[in-house]
């Protein structure tokens, strides 16, 4: 079964072009967000949602306050940086004297984050997803938005995620000479092979065969019911919220209906042929030159040899093939993504607060020297 007989539309290929915001898209975001309280979408996340136009081109921004405890690390960094990084060292559990050397060092960091006011933010292009493909950025266009917004947003740090070398190489360079500063964040895996008929390795043949072998039956965008985004909701957090962390974004089925109905995100997934009741979801996003994967989420109580999370992958990675696009698979899984092509590369949030206080931008300088030089080698090291 390739990506057009499991009923994706598949778009022509535009290796290249459009790599920037479709304006509807980003209309239609904001709307979601000005029709519904946010913790009626993602439970655990308070912003707003907003709408920047700069250098002819359109961004959704988000606006966060300090005092919001308790939010989701997509608009809160110290929820990213603390919070999921305690959780993180979960996986060094066997070496307990590291784990516990992490742990103290990452609660060390936290008065210093506190100090760089981030959480206190204006963040761009951010479509609330845990991975934010961002659109190509010249000089001007960074130095346009930064302006825009220092104006604006005077008391805000200005935030960019999800920038990495292999897809935002000039992106970063631009961001750089308009004065932001590049924070790692994480390690995530990139398909990167754009050609229409990239190789296979043994682990994406097998994927294949079992897709074209499975006794699931595939469900098409189109054919997503109301009481499938019901259980799509609960697909996604057995997967990302039980077997993974509750601090990931918490959607909910209101979020993905709307998501579904205003164009964001297309949807596919897999039935029980015999109950119809939808055994396994994804949610895939498009912006610039990047195809993601916000919503991954499959019935983990269902024997582990019918593969569904196998198929998921490479249903979206076939996708991004016949789009020539690059397939952000995000992070996590280290293993299972090299053995399918993906190559690992360090995520950076670009973050710009010259225009704050000198202990704003002195504390964001201890943070890009720590995680530069402690955060980086420990997530090349463990694929964290």
């Amino acid at each position: 079964m390739s990506a057009a007989e499991s009923g994706w539309m598949i778009a022509d290929r535009h290796i290249n072009l459009g790599a920037e915001n479709d304006p509807v898209s980003v209309a239609a975001l904001v709307s979601l967000f000005r029709d519904h309280p946010s913790r009626d979408l993602i439970a655990n996340l308070t912003t707003r949602v907003e709408v920047l136009e700069a250098c002819g081109k359109t961004f959704p921004i988000t606006l966060n306050d300090r005092t919001e405890r308790g939010n989701c690390y997509i608009c809160r960094p110290s929820a990213g940086y603390i919070d999921y990084g305690l959780d993180e060292t979960r996986h060094f559990v066997s070496n307990p004297a590291l784990r516990a050397a992490l742990r103290g060092l990452i609660r060390a960091c936290g008065p210093v984050l506190a100090a760089s006011g981030l959480d206190h933010q204006v963040q761009v292009n951010n479509w609330l997803f845990s991975t934010n493909p961002v659109p190509a950025l010249t000089l001007s266009d960074a130095t346009s938005i930064r302006d825009t917004l220092v104006g604006r947003y005077p008391d805000r740090a200005i935030v960019l995620r999800s920038l990495n070398r292999l897809a935002d190489r000039d992106t970063i360079s631009a961001l750089g000479q308009a004065g932001f500063i590049l924070l790692p964040a994480r390690q995530v895996y990139i398909f990167a092979d754009r050609s229409s008929a990239p190789k296979l390795s043994r682990n994406m043949k097998w994927d294949r065969k079992l897709m074209r072998a499975t006794p699931h039956a595939a469900v098409a965008n189109e054919a997503f019911g109301p009481e499938d985004f019901a259980r799509a909701e609960a697909l996604y957090g057995m997967l990302y919220l039980d077997k993974y962390t509750p601090l990931n974004p918490q959607y909910k089925a209101l979020c993905l209906r709307e998501l579904q109905r205003r164009g964001i995100v297309e949807f596919a997934g897999f039935r029980d042929r015999e109950t119809g009741i939808l055994t396994a979801v994804t949610g895939l996003f498009r912006s610039g030159t990047t195809l993601t994967q916000p919503i991954v989420g499959y019935d983990t109580s269902r024997p582990q040899e019918e593969g569904l999370y196998r198929m998921l992958m490479a249903l979206s990675q076939d996708r991004a093939s016949a789009e020539g696009l690059f397939f952000n698979m995000s992070a996590g899984a280290a293993e299972f993504k090299r053995l399918r092509g993906a190559e690992p590369v360090i995520e950076y949030t670009a973050v710009y607060v010259a225009h704050l206080g000198r202990r704003e931008q002195a504390a964001v300088r201890v943070m890009e020297r720590v995680l530069t030089g402690v955060g980086v080698p420990l997530l090349e090291r463990f694929g964290l």
